[in-house]
């Protein structure tokens, strides 16, 4: 998986997908979504790690099977929370 976090005056978004997303663009009723290798591409992270930075981040961008599972395991996400476009689970994480 690879993962980057975006930092801003007001905070960061932690941002993760699965390696073979990068780049790809999904496509689903009129929704289209691109994996930008400039939003995501960072550096590659174990589940473990991801874990961990999924616990310390407020603001999260997941995509992919991979990715999304580690949140599901993690109890931060349920099923229903997951949007499929072209069949990739993608979701976003707000805690408040």
């Amino acid at each position: 998986m690879y993962c980057k976090i975006h930092k801003s005056v007001s905070g960061s978004v932690l941002a993760v997908c699965d390696n073979e997303l990068i780049g790809k663009t999904f496509e689903s009723s009129g929704l289209h979504f691109h994996v930008s290798e400039a939003f995501y591409k960072g550096f590659e992270i174990s589940p473990k790690k991801l874990a961990e930075l999924l616990e310390s981040h407020t603001n999260i961008n997941i995509v992919g099977e991979k990715a999304v599972r580690v949140a599901l395991q993690k109890g931060l996400i349920t099923e229903r929370n997951i949007v499929k476009i072209g069949n990739i689970p993608h979701v976003q994480i707000y805690k408040l």
